[in-house]
C-alpha cells in the first residue's frame, strides 16, 4: 500500500531464500488440493511475498511484467480469487487490498491488525476463531473463511506521533 507517514518503517517483505520457500509450500499445497500453481498465479503470490504488506489489486498488475509482459487485470483478478479460495491470500476488505497468508498451511480465521498512519499490516490469530467456528456449526454453517479486521496505529506510527 505505500507508506503515507513521514517517519520510517522496517522492510517487511520476505527475501529471495523465504520467497521460494513459501512458493515451494505453496506449490506443494495446491498439489495436496488438487490444484494447480500457475504461471500467473505463483506471480501474484510472489508479489504479495515481496510486498510483505497489504498490496491493491491495480498495484500488482502494474508489477507483475513475468516475462516482459503486461498482466491483463482479470488474470490477476483470476489468480487473487485461486490464491484468497485455497488460502494462500487474504483480502482486507476494509482497505481494498491483498495479502499472502502469513500462516499458508492450514484453513484457519484471520484476523488483521491495520495501522491507519502507514498502511501496514499484520496477521494474528483471532482470539474467538475456533469459537467462531463452534458457533457456524452449531448454526448448521460451514464456514469457508472468516476475516476480522482491526484498525489503530502500529508500533512505529504511535512512537512516531
Amino acid at each position: 500500500m505505500g507508506s503515507h507517514c513521514d517517519h520510517a518503517h522496517d522492510e517487511t517483505g520476505l527475501d529471495a531464500g523465504e520467497i521460494g520457500r513459501a512458493l515451494a509450500a505453496a506449490e506443494a499445497r495446491c498439489v495436496q488440493q488438487g490444484e494447480r500453481m500457475t504461471a500467473p498465479r505463483r506471480r501474484v503470490l510472489e508479489l504479495l511475498l515481496q510486498a510483505g504488506e497489504a498490496v491493491k489489486a491495480y498495484d500488482l498488475i502494474a508489477r507483475y511484467g513475468l516475462d516482459g509482459v503486461a498482466a491483463k487485470p482479470p488474470t490477476v483478478y483470476r489468480a487473487l480469487e485461486f490464491l484468497e479460495k485455497t488460502g494462500l491470500a487474504h483480502r482486507i476488505a476494509s482497505i481494498s487490498a491483498y495479502v499472502a497468508c502469513s500462516v499458508g498451511d492450514r484453513a484457519h480465521a484471520a484476523a488483521f491488525l491495520i495501522c491507519d498512519c502507514c498502511g501496514a499490516t499484520e496477521e494474528v490469530t483471532p482470539p474467538e476463531g475456533e469459537a467462531l467456528q463452534q458457533a457456524a456449526t452449531a448454526a448448521g454453517y460451514a464456514l469457508e473463511r472468516t476475516t476480522i479486521e482491526g484498525h489503530g496505529r502500529c508500533p512505529a506510527c504511535r512512537v512516531a506521533a
